[in-house]
Parts: C-alpha cells; sequence; structure tokens
C-alpha cells in the first residue's frame, strides 16, 4: 500500500511539473515533495526484504509484488529526473537518460534471470536514488533553472554534470549486470535457471527500445518533443510489464515466451508511421498508453 500510494502522489507532483514546464518552473514544493516521496520509497524497499525474511513471512507472491512496484515507479523516478534538471530543452539527451534508466531496471531481472540472484553492486540502484533525491532538493531549494548556469570555461550547462554523474554510477551498474550475464548461468551449460539462452531476455528490451527509437525519429509531428512524459509514460510502462513477466520466469524457471500484449500499442504507432499517419500520432499514443496500462494495472490488482 505504501508504494501505491506514492505511486499515486508521484504522478500528483509529475503533472504539476509537466503543466508548470510548458509555460515556466514548477512550484518548490513539488520537487520537495519528489525529493521526500523518493526517499521515502527507497527506504521501505529496502527494509521490507529484511523484514519479511526477518518473520519469515517472505513468499514469490511478495517478490511479484515488491518488483511489480518497483518497475512502475521506475518510470516516475526517471522521467521526474530528467524534468528536475530541465532536460526537455534536449530531446536527445531527454530520450537517452529515460530509456537507459529503464533499459538499466530490465537488466538487473535479466542478470538475475541467468544467475538466479539478484546482485547490487557497491554503487547501485539505492546509491542512485539517493543522488536523485539530491537532484530534486537541488530543483526545489535553487530552481530548476540552477541546472541552465553555464559553467565558466568549459560552457556546458550544469545540468550535464548532473547527467554524467548519474550515468557514470550507470556504467558501473552496466558492466556488472552483463559480466554476471555474459559469465555463464546457473543452468546446463551455462544457461539460465529456465535452461535458456542467456541472450534470451534481451528479445524484449531489444525490441522495445528498437520500435522507441524508430517512432522518435520517424515521426513527423515531432511526437516525442512535443509530449515527452506522455510517450516515456506509454514505453515505461510496457518496460515495467516486460520486466514482470521476467520476473515471473525467474521464479517459475520457465521459459519467456516474446509475444507479449504490451507490444500492441507500440506497434500500432509503428504501423501508424508505416501508412504515413493516418491517423493523429498523439491520439494513437494515448491508444497506446491506455492499451498497456488498463492490463498491467489488472494484472497487480489480481497479484
Amino acid at each position: 500500500m505504501n508504494d501505491v500510494a506514492l505511486g499515486h502522489s508521484t504522478l500528483w507532483d509529475l503533472e504539476t511539473i509537466m503543466q508548470a514546464s510548458q509555460g515556466g518552473e514548477a512550484p518548490f514544493w513539488a520537487y520537495i515533495l519528489g525529493a521526500l516521496g523518493l526517499f521515502i520509497y527507497q527506504s521501505l524497499d529496502a527494509i521490507d526484504g529484511k523484514q519479511a525474511r526477518r518473520t519469515n513471512s517472505s513468499s514469490p507472491l511478495g517478490e511479484l509484488f515488491d518488483h511489480g512496484c518497483d518497475s512502475i515507479s521506475t518510470v516516475f523516478v526517471v522521467l521526474g529526473s530528467c524534468i528536475a534538471i530541465r532536460l526537455g530543452t534536449n530531446p536527445d539527451w531527454l530520450f537517452f537518460c529515460c530509456f537507459v534508466g529503464l533499459f538499466m531496471f530490465y537488466s538487473a531481472h535479466w542478470q538475475t534471470y541467468v544467475s538466479g540472484i539478484l546482485r547490487f553492486g557497491k554503487i547501485d540502484v539505492t546509491e542512485v536514488q539517493i543522488a536523485i533525491t539530491l537532484l530534486l532538493l537541488i530543483s526545489g531549494y535553487g530552481g530548476a533553472g540552477v541546472w541552465d548556469y553555464k559553467v565558466p570555461l568549459l560552457g556546458l550547462e550544469l545540468k550535464f554534470f548532473a547527467v554524467i554523474g548519474i550515468l557514470c554510477g550507470t556504467a558501473l551498474s552496466f558492466f556488472n549486470y552483463f559480466r554476471v550475464i555474459f559469465g555463464g548461468g546457473v543452468g546446463k551449460n551455462g544457461s539460465t535457471i529456465a535452461g535458456t539462452s542467456v541472450l534470451s531476455p534481451g528479445l524484449h528490451i531489444g525490441l522495445l527500445i528498437t520500435l522507441a527509437i524508430t517512432i522518435y525519429k520517424k515521426s513527423t509531428t515531432q511526437l516525442f518533443e512535443k509530449h515527452s512524459c506522455l510517450y516515456v509514460l506509454t514505453f515505461g510502462l510496457v518496460n515495467a510489464k516486460i520486466s514482470q513477466k521476467l520476473v515471473v520466469a525467474h521464479m517459475t524457471k520457465s521459459e519467456i515466451c516474446l509475444q507479449d500484449s504490451a507490444f500492441i500499442g507500440p506497434g500500432l504507432l509503428f504501423l501508424d508511421q508505416y501508412f504515413n499517419s493516418f491517423i493523429d500520432e498523439y491520439i494513437v499514443l494515448w491508444i497506446a498508453l491506455v492499451q498497456v496500462a488498463l492490463p498491467l494495472s489488472h494484472q497487480n490488482n489480481m497479484d
């Protein structure tokens, strides 16, 4: 319930920032609440597993619920942090940072599917979340415009130093995850926990990122530039859906099926572009969001 409540609070804060970004800065309290919500969320997320093991109440259902909430929260955390440092003024960087964050979340569970254990390095998701909390606090205290300040001599805006710092931590996590993945799994002949190729989970995330990049670059109406939040939310929820599917495959030691209804929405966007945007891309994007959000919501309620 705490994760769900924080998710609703984060969504409300995010909507406030989205509206303000169209005509000015968001109020300082939106960033402060975002930082507070993220700190509480990551603290509870770190505590619940230890508490479950201490009371001997851990279960596969609890694990799925935990990681399911994480998969959805990641979308808002990534998008909110990019908005806080005004990356919307640089669409390519905004796209890159958002989808790197989504990819890294999926990769963490990819290596779990291979090794059978969810491993974290000395600098990993908790440290990144704390860094994002600090970014939100800076935006709340000094205003989001502080990130547009150009550092003398270097001529780079302050926001890019924040991006570089976060990407350095992400690169370290990337190295740790894929060292495990390419090092071989616990299955027969170095396969995954289900006995499949260690590269098999890459099909889902590879398809997602390929569709996201293609639609972004081929759009004739600047779909991503004009509706960045809606775009990232749509593809972020698709990532949440396939990440949960990967978690279930790990718990049941089963093979991952490539077919997934989550790709229907992005597929519709791709087909619409193929037929020269027969339907307004913005309308199709909303359809895609609803199409992936409703089954995901139903799945979480069933869980």
